[in-house]
């Protein structure tokens, strides 16, 4: 019997039917929208797949890349909707959650890429046909699903110090600093408990793939058209990676290879991959700017709204104006308890260790000053700057930098096992 909860979902026509009521002419004659796969307690409906398909079209011709053919397009976009609705329903039972403001600025950011002010992105949208109140969910969707990934995912990995020493000490980790690969893939995948036949039936896919792509086929229109992996509708693109960060089988073939190159199919416990490289970059600079920070942070909860934690926050600015110890109303009223108990100390930060908002302030904050009140994803902060210099690595960065290594690594396999695990103990019916 289907729930309440899924019949709010329906067009109103449609869920009148469901309920038994009467349709009026006028409702009969708008098209009813049809459910095309239960996920759960949810569902997917025509419209959704419909909408999604046209930002996926619109996107792919932006980037001058064909199509695939209009079943494997579809196809492919409804597994993505079926595992991004999984991914949605674990976020909401969990609280996680994006902000209006950090939609808004994340689409404010997309359309400065595009030098665009967000009024002529939003009308860009509409005369490409595109409904920007769609448009704006789907961004929102991205966010939300990239947290709960990052959330979930990064909960299910431990780094030990003896896996860091190892690293340090390994070829890998002296080759750390060296060149960075972007990198695309198309994937095969295989079933968490394989048969041999279904191993043999991908490997016969992976190789018939590779022969496409040796007599000239597009690997991006290839992926989009047949790679299960996650990026698949971005023409498999995964982006920047080091060799550090790759599995060690993987890593030894990508060095291999030149600019453009593609490898023929390797296998991991994920499927068979076929990976390209798109460009190479060498290593990084050894001196990196850091700034040594403290912060006061001040976030929107259940007792305080939005609108009185920025009155608060103003608050707590003009009181360091009048010359109160910035330390003491960190320790007294910061949300941060990790830094707040320290007097908001961040210690030592460089490039890529914060949130870009809090990057940006910090880099134009002058030493000894302190910020006006500015607002991140994670709510109203003030911070000042202690100290600037310029760094050489250090041995502790140098582990920091293992550690984050080979998390991402890890991220990178376990997200893969999460993805398939969650799908597998999701009810999926196709109608």
């Amino acid at each position: 019997m289907m729930t309440t909860k899924l019949i709010k979902k329906l067009k109103p026509s449609l869920a009148a039917l469901f309920l038994g009521l009467s349709v009026s002419a006028s409702a009969a004659d708008i098209p009813l929208d049809r459910i095309v796969a239960i996920v759960n307690d949810d569902i997917v409906l025509q419209s959704e797949l419909s909408e999604r398909e046209a930002i996926i079209k619109s996107r792919l011709n932006a980037q001058g890349r064909g199509l695939p053919d209009e079943q494997t397009l579809q196809n492919q976009v409804l597994d993505r909707l079926i595992l991004d609705n999984i991914q949605l329903q674990l976020g909401k039972e969990r609280g996680i959650r994006i902000s209006d403001s950090e939609l808004n600025a994340s689409i404010e950011r997309i359309a400065a890429s595009s030098k665009l002010t967000l009024d002529q992105f939003r009308q860009a949208l509409i005369a490409e046909g595109q409904d920007y109140a769609q448009v704006r969910q789907q961004i929102r969707n991205e966010m939300l699903i990239q947290r709960i990934q990052q959330r979930i995912v990064n909960s299910r990995i431990n780094v030990s110090q003896q896996e860091i020493d190892n690293f340090l000490s390994s070829h890998q980790g002296e080759q750390a600093n060296t060149e960075s690969y972007n990198i695309s893939q198309i994937l095969i995948a295989v079933p968490l408990q394989a048969t041999s036949k279904m191993l043999q039936a991908a490997q016969k896919q992976a190789d018939s793939i590779s022969a496409q792509l040796k007599a000239g086929a597009d690997f991006a229109e290839t992926a989009i058209a047949q790679s299960k992996g996650p990026n698949a509708l971005k023409g498999g693109e995964i982006g920047w990676r080091k060799l550090n960060e790759l599995p060690e089988e993987f890593a030894t073939v990508i060095k291999k290879l030149k600019q453009g190159e593609f490898s023929a199919p390797l296998r991991s416990p994920s499927g068979f991959h076929i990976l390209k490289v798109n460009d190479k970059q060498g290593g990084n600079v050894q001196l990196v700017d850091q700034v040594k920070v403290r912060h006061i942070l001040l976030s929107p909860n259940e007792i305080r709204s939005a609108a009185q934690t920025r009155r608060e926050i103003d608050a707590i600015y003009q009181k360091l104006q009048q010359g109160v110890p910035f330390e003491e109303l960190a320790k007294q009223l910061s949300d941060d308890p990790a830094s707040g108990s320290l007097g908001g100390d961040l210690g030592w930060a460089q490039p890529g260790q914060m949130v870009p908002e809090f990057e940006e302030v910090m880099f134009d904050t002058q030493k000894g000053e302190i910020s006006a009140p500015f607002e991140s994803r994670f709510g109203w902060h003030i911070l000042k700057v202690e100290d600037r210099r310029q760094q050489d690595m250090s041995e502790e960065m140098k582990t920091n930098q293992a550690r984050a290594t080979i998390r991402q690594r890890k991220f990178n396999e376990e997200l893969q096992n999460w993805l398939r695990e969650i799908r597998s103990q999701a009810y999926i019916e196709l109608k």
